[in-house]
């Protein structure tokens, strides 16, 4: 199983600012690295060149980098009930949250209460890491580590205390940059010139387990990963070995010369500790979100409008195609961009931008790569023949402007806080939800809900209510406008998985 190591509630507050020459060196007293290329020949193409000895030791590269980087510990009061990572089969709990700030010496894992307007509601406390990217005080992180946070305190290595303010955050990436007040703070430098390939040395640096400053050092194993959940849809994630654990979300791995290569966010294992393999945020993508969340405060993405799928073996065969590249229109949003150009269901995208399309991920990647509003040429095989179309690239719908377009919010029936929509193309899209399953899509559930309680969140597909089909948003105000009693029963489409849940208002008054 996959999961996240440490998570936290998130914080709203987005600060726009202006950065210029972010993580251009370690810092402004130090010289620039030394050479990391070599040519295979006079015209041949840039090689990765580690220095003399890189693997007999670590240590000048920990010295060099670890004053940049910074343990984060995140504290909210939030129902423990949300304490979850929507989109990844493996979740940690509130326990396991305790666990990500008490593990280390003299923590003991107990929540703090807060009387609250609905009653106590438990201190969360959890931990995580990130790296300073300019000398003015800005920090990048995972947006899991401080999403939903209402007060944030980072931790250099010379023991300064330091409280932090988000400046912005991207789910769909997992990053967020935050920011604390000073200036002349040790950054470090992304690597920008030649990537190192599968087999060379990296170095991971961060906060395990709360235990602070922690250096593991391995291999990176190999690129383009897909974890396949929500935060992951616009990443091709960089698979190292090198051990990290719970707390080390949002640290950097570094190369053999100190550059950043990749921000630690998720591990797959069967147990919740490193198995040695864990996954990063490749530093070109890192970058992107980074001068976005730091100009603008959020991430505006590309968006086409389309449901796109893999060529299979027997969609190859049917479709009488030589080989099995490009990404097969599934449906196609009316009034999208996509509609706009004249792409139809059926269509087969072989190329954008003419450069060829390998799969429906690469081009959704590549899709949301493109400034909204920008023109693109897509190259299509329809019915056997090639025809180039023209579109206008608009904007991927936000969460919020999601939440716009909702059909109703039930505030009086037996489903207090929970709001759905139609499944409208775009939403099936955003969420991942197959063309075949009908229903209407929750896209919010309060935390303090009974709804929440029983399992309820942002992605499910409502089924049935009290054994009646549901085929639409409407529909689903409308059966709980009027309860007979204060539960409700709910059939449930989830990530690919039917279950049932009751919904008991009967405590609530």
């Amino acid at each position: 199983k996959t999961g996240f190591f440490v998570g936290a509630i998130a914080g709203a507050g987005v600060a726009a600012a202006a950065l210029a020459g972010v993580g251009l060196r370690v810092s402004s007293a130090e010289a620039a690295p030394p050479p990391a290329v070599i040519r295979t020949a006079s015209t041949g193409p840039m090689m990765f060149a580690p220095p003399p000895g890189a693997p007999m030791s670590f240590a000048d590269i920990f010295e060099k980098v670890s004053p940049a980087v910074v343990s984060i510990d995140v504290s909210t009061r939030v129902d423990a009930r949300s304490l979850r990572f929507p989109g990844l089969p493996f979740n940690f709990g509130p326990q396991n949250r305790n666990e990500d700030r008490n593990s280390g010496p003299g923590g003991n894992g107990e929540d703090e209460s807060e009387e609250g307007v609905d009653g106590p509601k438990p201190r969360q406390q959890s931990s995580g890491s990130g790296f300073f990217i300019s000398a003015d005080g800005y920090i990048v992180t995972n947006n899991h580590v401080v999403e939903g946070a209402d007060e944030i305190t980072v931790t250099l290595k010379d023991g300064r205390e330091l409280k932090a303010t988000i400046v912005g955050r991207d789910e769909n990436t997992d990053l967020a940059v935050i920011k604390v007040q000073g200036t002349g703070f040790t950054f470090v430098s992304f690597e920008t010139v030649a990537k190192p390939r599968v087999g060379d040395w990296v170095i991971a640096v961060g906060n395990p387990f709360g235990l602070g400053g922690t250096a593991t050092a391995g291999i990176i194993s190999a690129y383009g990963r897909n974890l396949n959940d929500d935060s992951s849809q616009f990443v091709d994630y960089v698979q190292i070995d090198a051990p990290i654990n719970r707390g080390n979300s949002g640290g950097p791995t570094f190369d053999v010369y100190g550059r950043v290569i990749g921000v630690n966010t998720a591990i797959f294992s069967p147990s919740g500790g490193s198995v040695g393999i864990g996954f990063a945020i490749p530093t070109n993508l890192a970058r992107e979100v980074m001068d976005e969340l730091v100009t603008h405060g959020l991430v505006t993405r590309g968006y086409l409008g389309v449901l796109i799928q893999d060529i299979t073996p027997g969609l190859a065969k049917e479709f009488k195609l030589e080989d099995r590249k490009g990404a097969l229109v599934g449906e196609v949003t009316p009034k999208s961009p996509a509609a706009k150009a004249g792409v139809e269901s059926g269509d087969i995208v072989v190329a954008l931008n003419d450069k060829d399309v390998t799969d429906s991920r690469h081009l959704k990647l590549e899709i949301a790569r493109i400034k909204p509003g920008e023109s693109a040429t897509l190259k299509v095989l329809r019915e056997g023949e090639t025809k180039t179309l023209k579109v206008k690239v608009g904007e991927l719908p936000g969460q919020q402007e999601l939440a716009k377009n909702d059909a109703g919010k039930d505030d009086e029936g037996t489903l207090n806080g929970v709001t759905v929509s139609d499944l409208e193309p775009r939403m099936r899209q955003q969420f991942g939800v197959p063309p075949k399953v009908k229903g209407a899509l929750v896209t919010q559930v309060e935390p303090d809900s009974a709804a929440a309680e029983a399992g309820l969140q942002a992605g499910d597909v409502i089924l049935e209510i009290n054994h009646e089909p549901v085929t639409g948003a409407s529909e689903a105000v409308k059966l709980t406008e009027e309860p007979a009693d204060k539960t409700t029963l709910l059939k449930l489409w989830t990530r690919g998985a039917t279950r049932f849940v009751v919904v008991d208002e009967s405590s609530r008054g």
